[in-house]
């Protein structure tokens, strides 16, 4: 009878969470019931106590398994959790229809009611991502956001079996994990399950634009906005009239773009897309710096911002004005060279420099932050002369892309036990630690003479974020040295 309980606490937590009507119960119900091969229901059913809906799914999927249903395999269980949930969701149509309808009263309503349906949708992973280890860590730049990412599952040797074996690899529907096609799409071997998945339609630039959620959301309404068409990451004019038609639109948010050159970019640069979402970042309040004038453009006030990678914050009531402003600044930092420091433009037709932007309201003021970036390698540097260089890898190796130039890291889930073994390490106990951090925690030893059961944690996280910061410094073109600044200095007066 355990699986009926189950079936029927999914159901009326449904209703609870306001996903169905009580009238669409036994339509649910005999829905669920086919998924998993059942013909029949019984009369009087024991009550379940009450538990989160992916709590409840996740036991559905494990009884799959134990029957023969499907096998022990991850992405087949995403597979049937995202049918099962799909049960409990409307149309693509009738989501929009309720969106819009909530938008034109207040944004904020709207996107407070598609967040919900995908969160209990368990579109966005909610169980796993409370696995996740995040904290803030102060800095002379404000408080960074420090997160080890333990949401995403590891692949079990299975399931890597099957991805190599299954032909279904070579097929190239949908053309990538962005595009509108994964919407209802049911998913298969090596490709996300998105049965329970919905988009939000709108219109930037005369362009059909999509709205949706991360699944692994890493802050508050950590949103995706993608162009219907699958094309490349680019960055250019257009993509600042979407970014402050974007705000315009929801006024509640911000958005930004990864920049478009490899090692500087996101880990996505085939599907042109932005993130944003409802969370104030320490490079959002950062304070200005250097105000300087750019004399074509009167109108947009224009300063530096005292953070460690570089940053050119443009502000003003008109978004006409400051695009006009940030293509001006593109145009001349794509096309800039200064040896002293190592930027250099282009090799031969490879372009190096690039932006990422980002974009806010502030109050009934535009602001458009222009993140200077540099792909170029060099023998000294093959990864990146502005990438975090080889004395943090033991922390971050990966790409510093749009949410880490904000200040919020996303380290690897390795950390979670490497770090608890340099723990050991500095308390003089018996441990495992990898090799490569070592001389990190032998600094650590001679900089804290209170290591004890009751400050080593808070001194980790205190040097996991200095390690942090030093990526950021490593990406900044611009380095917050006399230097690097007089450097700045040498570009703006260009404007």
């Amino acid at each position: 009878m355990e699986v009926y309980s189950t079936i029927q606490g999914l159901v009326q937590g449904a209703v609870s969470a306001g996903l169905i009507q009580k009238e669409d119960q036994l339509y649910a119900r005999n829905q669920v019931l086919a998924h998993l091969r059942l013909d029949s229901f019984p009369e009087a059913v024991p009550a379940i106590p009450e538990k989160d809906l992916p709590d409840l799914v996740e036991e559905l999927t494990n009884y799959a398994v134990q029957q023969g249903l499907i096998p022990d395999v991850l992405d087949e269980k995403e597979i049937l959790s995202s049918k099962i949930m799909n049960v409990f969701i409307s149309k693509p149509s009738e989501v929009n229809q309720t969106f819009f309808e909530k938008f034109v009263r207040d944004p904020q309503i709207a996107t407070n009611y598609f967040y919900r349906l995908s969160q209990c949708s368990n579109y966005i992973q909610t169980k796993r991502i409370a696995k996740n280890i995040h904290y803030k860590a102060e800095t002379a730049y404000g408080e960074l956001d420090i997160t080890i990412n333990l949401s995403k599952p590891e692949k079990d040797p299975k399931q890597i079996a099957l991805e190599k074996e299954s032909k279904l690899t070579d097929i190239h529907y949908p053309k990538c994990q962005l595009c509108i096609e994964n919407e209802g799409y049911a998913g298969r071997i090596g490709h996300p399950a998105r049965s329970n998945h919905r988009m939000i339609r709108m219109e930037m630039s005369g362009e059909d634009w999509y709205l949706q959620y991360s699944p692994y959301v890493y802050y508050n309404e950590h949103c995706i906005v993608l162009a219907g068409e699958h094309r490349d990451m680019v960055i250019n004019r257009e993509t600042f009239v979407r970014l402050l038609d974007f705000v315009g639109k929801f006024p509640h948010y911000f958005i930004g773009s990864n920049a478009d050159l490899p090692i500087v970019g996101g880990s996505i640069l085939t599907h042109d897309h932005y993130q944003g979402g409802n969370y104030e970042f320490a490079m959002a309040i950062a304070e200005e710096e250097h105000v300087f004038t750019i004399k074509n453009f009167p109108g947009v006030h224009a300063a530096t911002v005292k953070w460690p990678m570089s940053v050119i914050r443009l502000q003003g009531e008109t978004p006409e004005k400051l695009v006009a402003a940030a293509d001006y600044i593109f145009e001349a930092w794509k096309n800039y060279s200064d040896p002293e420091v190592e930027i250099v433009a282009y090799s031969g037709k490879t372009r190096h420099n690039t932006i990422t932007p980002i974009a806010r309201r502030r109050n009934d003021e535009y602001e458009l932050d222009l993140v200077l970036r540099n792909n170029r390698t060099t023998e000294q540097y093959p990864l990146g002369i502005f990438h975090p260089h080889p004395d943090v890898h033991h922390i971050k190796k990966e790409n510093i892309g749009l949410i880490e130039v904000m200040g919020l890291a996303v380290l690897p889930a390795r950390l979670k036990t490497e770090l608890a073994e340099v723990e050991k390490f500095l308390l003089n106990k018996e441990n495992d630690i990898p090799p490569y951090h070592i001389a990190w925690a032998e600094e650590i030893k001679k900089h804290h003479s209170n290591l004890n059961e009751e400050t080593v944690n808070k001194i980790i996280q205190k040097e996991v974020g200095r390690k942090f910061l030093r990526v950021l410094e490593d990406a900044g073109v611009f380095k917050r040295n006399q230097q690097g600044q007089q450097a700045f200095q040498r570009f703006l007066t260009t404007l």
